[in-house]
């Protein structure tokens, strides 16, 4: 128990900004174990948008309380997978062989491709999320954190990792998954689809992993697999694909 209460800390303290215990650090094999619980982080930060949609709709519109929501997560996890969204975007816009892709994916400058990729998908994650029931956006938020963080797992334990330097902090993250992680990470991120007392609801799986699928093809054609920062593609895309699934099964079927 103490070690996995360490793993999950771990986590904690590599997704997100939130302060950890002070024996926390970034060991390698801690922080390999620590994607397990990717999706639990994932409840935990959308828990906190949710928390800070609801009290800023006691002050302000809906669309204030959406932008100070998204405002929050970006802050809580230190703009980790936009990042990563945005390295991707710049990476296989810019690149046309593996090296040049990796390597402009490690560049911290952010490029053209980045700068329209991250603008179009918060603008389409703001506008989705405009579009639910506002009573159901807490949950919706939390749902869509967990969710997306257990597809972007999945990659990892689909497509090797291909970054050669040693110097990549999300190595130990990114590098392998075991069956029973990637089992724990469903778990914790299916779990929150209970909440909506509807069946219908997991049909949101099959288009989010159909964009997991669609990444992933792509990332092994032009790099042989996956980096942390094609996770974190793959959570940005998914996230978003959950918001407009929902308006989808809302006005068709739901």
């Amino acid at each position: 128990m103490k070690k996995e209460i360490y793993i999950f800390f771990t986590a904690l303290m590599f997704f997100t900004r939130i302060p950890c215990p002070k024996w926390v650090n970034h060991d390698p094999e801690y922080l390999r174990l620590s994607s397990k619980y990717f999706p639990l982080i994932g409840s935990i930060v959308g828990g906190i948008g949710a928390a800070v949609f609801y009290g800023a709709s006691f002050l302000f519109s809906v669309e204030i309380s959406l932008l100070l929501s998204i405002f929050a997560t970006i802050y809580t996890t230190g703009a980790f997978h936009e990042d990563g969204f945005a390295d991707v975007c710049d990476g296989f816009g810019g690149g046309w062989t593996k090296d040049k892709i990796l390597h402009i994916m490690k560049d911290s400058r952010l490029g053209t491709y980045g700068t329209a990729g991250l603008l179009l998908i918060l603008a389409i994650k703001f506008a989705s999320l405009r579009e639910i029931e506002v009573f159901y956006i807490p949950l919706v938020l939390i749902s869509g954190h967990s969710l997306s963080r257990f597809i972007a797992t999945t990659l990892i334990f689909t497509h090797p990792y291909v970054r050669d330097t040693e110097d990549s902090k999300a190595k130990p993250a990114a590098k392998s998954m075991s069956l029973f992680m990637l089992i724990v990470s469903g778990i914790f991120g299916i779990a929150p689809l209970f909440l909506f007392k509807n069946p219908w609801i997991f049909l949101t799986l099959i288009p989010m992993y159909l964009s997991k699928m669609f990444l992933g093809t792509k990332f092994t054609k032009w790099i042989g697999g996956q980096t942390g920062d094609c996770a974190g593609a793959v959570q940005q895309l998914s996230e978003v694909v959950f918001y407009l699934t929902i308006i989808t099964l809302w006005k068709y079927i739901w």
